[in-house]
């Protein structure tokens, strides 16, 4: 985790805001400032407004999927510019179909739910050149 700058962003986008925000808090402790949205929708729009060093995304929302955001972002559509940002699923429901679709459209990697923090923070820490 060292590799990681102060003062990263990350948002992550699931709809299990419990989740998130507890999440959001453990990593705001390691110096890592983290913002919510509850819906591809919003993370979409917040991506848009407020641009991230990385993305930890859910697979499984109502209304736009994961992989739908993912496709849109990678396409270009959710904000131009982003098409490289880092995006690691978390998820508790992936099926394979979804996260081989995740996997051909470029995340950085997998975590499912309940998540090993240390595990997360050493991978986050390993996109340190990346993550500027």
């Amino acid at each position: 985790m060292s590799g990681i700058r102060p003062g990263a962003t990350v948002l992550i986008i699931d709809d299990e805001e419990d989740f998130a925000h507890t999440l959001a808090g453990r990593l705001e402790l390691r110096g890592i400032t983290a913002y919510c949205a509850a819906s591809g929708e919003e993370g979409l729009k917040r991506l848009r407004d407020n641009p991230p060093d990385l993305v930890l995304l859910d697979m499984r929302m109502p209304g736009i999927s994961g992989v739908e955001v993912l496709r849109r972002l990678r396409g270009g559509e959710a904000a131009p510019g982003w098409e490289d940002l880092p995006v690691f699923i978390v998820s508790g429901h992936a099926r394979e179909q979804s996260l081989q679709e995740a996997e051909a459209l470029g995340i950085q990697g997998y975590f499912s739910k309940p998540l090993q923090f240390n595990e997360l923070l050493d991978a986050i820490g390993r996109l340190a050149p990346e993550v500027s």
